[in-house]
């Protein structure tokens, strides 16, 4: 017999379906059960579209004796569509299960409220690990104002992204770079330096052999006025704009809008640009720059998650580009520390994915909202 953990498993499923196209809204899946049996499910398809409650009561008749599995608490408020709560308290389930608590601070636990105040019994946090997990991005942004933003890079085992004479073509295997593609088709925008888009020419596009694919809104940090008109990202077939940052008072020809940023020590202020673009609703962003500008992520401490593909290969070299160049650290103690590392094997590479760890080093994102 399945159990309540059963069944938000496939609302968890559901809600991943969602992935790359709810934005700023979360990935929500919700599953309707009566009599031991599923009558109605669905999930968030799209920001502005129904939400996943409204999919999954779609067809469902008498729920009155039912039990709605939902990965986030219901909606209380109005936005581009009404009220989830309110298509509850009128359907009347017998049990709401909900994952967690919506974030936001403005309407958390309201939903909640107004369900058990129609005398819905309404249970909190089955599986709630999971489905913060899920929505890390739209927390987030959500709770500070700010994107979520992932580290990736390309590099050999001994942590070289391009050989001495500049070639990196290809560090990693083609189900790596595919991967990536995935990656692209899933967050709001991608981030590079101006010196990447002038050595590599890259399109910073989505090329997937199948299926839809959306490309990211590309943002590019133009600190010195160093981009020519000419590359590829100013002249492409994509329905996303290409945005570059400049200092204040700076131009960048080509550029489909420009976000003027203050200036930094090392370049531009990369938390004034997160804070704008976490204006802009921008949830997720992409770094994909080279050694200089993850370094530059890294000692600001904008970065809430690494993705480092690891090819089996030598480069060597003192000349070669690092994964992250800059300054570093004097002291080993100093080191920005990990948490939650997962190394899947990808093809003949390695993924290593991990979380930074806030409480250590000088990064983590938290540590600097203010």
């Amino acid at each position: 017999m399945p159990t309540d953990r059963d069944y938000m498993e496939r609302a968890l499923a559901l809600a991943e379906r969602g992935r790359g196209r709810t934005s700023p809204n979360p990935m929500v899946g919700c599953v309707v059960v009566r009599g031991g049996r599923i009558v109605g499910e669905g999930f968030h398809e799209r920001a502005g579209e129904p939400h996943a409650e409204v999919n999954a009561l779609r067809h469902c008749g008498d729920v009155s004796d039912a039990t709605v599995y939902v990965t986030l608490e219901p909606c209380a408020h109005h936005g581009k569509t009404p009220p989830c709560v309110d298509l509850l308290t009128e359907r009347r389930p017998r049990r709401v299960v909900a994952a967690m608590q919506d974030p936001n601070p403005k309407v958390v636990g309201k939903g909640i409220a107004a369900l058990r105040a129609a005398g819905i019994e309404v249970e909190v946090g089955l599986m709630e690990d999971q489905a913060t997990r899920l929505n890390e991005a739209f927390i987030k942004h959500v709770t500070t104002g700010l994107p979520f933003v992932i580290a990736k890079c390309a590099m050999s085992l001994d942590g070289k992204i391009a050989t001495r004479t500049g070639d990196s073509k290809w560090v990693t295997s083609e189900a790596a770079r595919l991967l990536v593609h995935r990656i692209r088709n899933e967050v709001d925008a991608i981030l590079v330096g101006s010196r990447t888009v002038m050595l590599d020419d890259p399109s910073l596009t989505t090329r997937l052999p199948e299926g839809e694919s959306r490309d990211p809104i590309r943002v590019i940090l133009d600190a010195d006025e160093y981009l020519l008109p000419d590359r590829r990202v100013f002249h492409l077939d994509s329905a996303a704009p290409t945005w570059v940052a400049v200092p204040q008072g700076k131009s960048a020809e080509g550029a489909d809008q420009l976000i003027e940023v203050p200036q930094a020590s090392n370049g531009l202020d990369l938390w004034a640009l997160m804070r704008e673009l976490g204006r802009r609703d921008i949830t997720t962003v992409l770094i994909e720059g080279g050694g200089t500008t993850h370094a530059s992520a890294f000692e600001a401490g904008i970065v809430d998650k690494v993705m480092f593909f690891v090819a089996p290969k030598i480069v060597g070299g003192r000349e070669a580009v690092t994964a992250v160049e800059g300054r570093g650290v004097e002291l080993m103690s100093e080191a920005i520390r990990l948490r939650d590392m997962k190394v899947t094997p990808i093809g003949v590479d390695l993924l290593i994915e991990a979380y930074i760890d806030s409480k250590h080093g000088m990064g983590g994102a938290l540590m600097h909202q203010g």
